[in-house]
């Protein structure tokens, strides 16, 4: 009865982790195109995949899958081996404005998105 208070949707804490990025300076659109390359794969077959996709967007992705491995190798002692990824979202966050100077005096504005990216993986060697 414990458990069940304290989990949020049905999710079992004690079999999953996750990293979360903030503030992640491309569009969402764009995330969201590797993002739905990689949700529900091995750990080590996204690795491999995003270092061979020509994305810009792979590398901060890569960032938060080996933070999510650490945290979870670190706090919960899971294996990386067991590792699949269960949940990946993409949300827009807020837009930087600024005003570019052109001719005659006026400005130009510039939108610069930013996006938070959430990583969630599960251990499938863990009983529920």
């Amino acid at each position: 009865m414990k458990n069940s208070k304290n989990n949020k949707k049905g999710v079992n804490q004690y079999t999953e982790v996750r990293a979360i990025g903030k503030y992640i300076s491309m569009s969402a659109h764009k995330a969201r195109r590797v993002i739905n390359q990689i949700r529900g794969r091995s750990y080590a077959e996204t690795l491999m995949i995003l270092e061979l996709m020509p994305f810009r967007a792979c590398y901060p992705i890569l960032k938060l899958i080996y933070s999510a491995a650490a945290n979870g190798n670190h706090n919960m002692g899971f294996n990386e081996t067991s590792l699949i990824i269960s949940q990946a979202q993409v949300t827009e966050g807020n837009t930087m404005k600024k005003l570019k100077p052109r001719a005659r005096g006026r400005g130009y504005p510039i939108k610069r998105p930013t996006c938070h990216i959430t990583i969630v993986l599960k251990d499938l060697q863990t009983k529920e």
